[in-house]
């Protein structure tokens, strides 16, 4: 018997297949959810391999506005742990990108993490027992001049996951944030900063990240910065006045 279900977004590759494998290797079955359903189907395949556990793919697109809602639609049984880890990145002076590649940022981001949440959060409130895991990013305590509106989609999620914490604190329910830094996945590609200089320093392996997240997570700790390098570099931010560290971060986000 499985110890129940885990639903895990962004989930075909990087640090979403890390934490799906951590979940069936803990006894959950997993609902994998990302655009693309073969490398879904594939990772599911290996997971009941591995784990014995049940592993959905769903292919879903978190860029619609209605997604949300259709793969709360879809899923029958009640969702013990809800990972919310999809994301993408855009690098670019914000005066010069372009805005339905950003309007779809915001979507993924910010609008289905919420409405993911809003939609599962209550039925978890009910059985006063479920997790919560929402990824933001060491972006979210810092300015992001060249990628601001990345930036600003993390503080967002590390703002209302805080937030979101303290409401249900007690219920039986927990929610946590998990931040990491640089880390080895398809993101920076995709995000078009690949040769930038954050990407020059040390890189952390998804595997890594996952797994002080998902610990995070079942402990029931509100947040965790990934990586002791990154942690003590977000409490060196604070002490800086805001307007370095914005500078210092756009001459990151920028290929040398």
């Amino acid at each position: 018997m499985a110890k129940g279900t885990a639903l895990i977004t962004g989930a075909s590759t990087g640090l979403g297949a890390e934490l799906a494998k951590l979940c069936a290797a803990g006894g959950y079955d997993v609902v994998l959810v990302a655009r693309d359903a073969a490398p879904l189907a594939e990772l599911a395949d290996s997971l009941t391999r591995a784990y014995g556990v049940a592993a959905r793919p769903l292919a879903a697109d978190l860029a619609r506005p209605a997604a949300p809602a259709e793969i709360f639609a879809q899923i029958a049984t009640p969702v013990d742990i809800l990972i919310n880890n999809a994301g993408f990145g855009l690098r670019g002076a914000f005066a010069e990108t372009d805005w339905d590649a950003e309007s779809r940022l915001l979507q993924v981001n910010v609008a289905a993490v919420a409405h993911l949440t809003k939609l599962f959060l209550p039925t978890m409130l009910r059985r006063r027992a479920g997790r919560i895991l929402n990824v933001a990013s060491t972006a979210a305590f810092v300015p992001g001049p060249f990628m601001a509106m990345y930036y600003a989609s993390k503080a967002f999620v590390l703002s209302f996951s805080e937030a979101l914490a303290n409401e249900v604190k007690g219920s039986g329910v927990t929610v946590t944030v998990l931040c990491p830094g640089p880390t080895r996945t398809g993101f920076a590609a995709a995000a078009g900063i690949a040769d930038s200089l954050i990407f020059r320093g040390p890189v952390m392996e998804a595997a890594a990240v996952a797994r002080q997240g998902y610990k995070a997570m079942m402990a029931g700790r509100v947040s965790v910065i990934a990586g002791a390098r990154n942690r003590w570099l977000m409490r060196a931010t604070r002490l800086a006045p805001r307007r370095w560290v914005a500078a210092i971060a756009g001459r990151l986000n920028l290929a040398p």
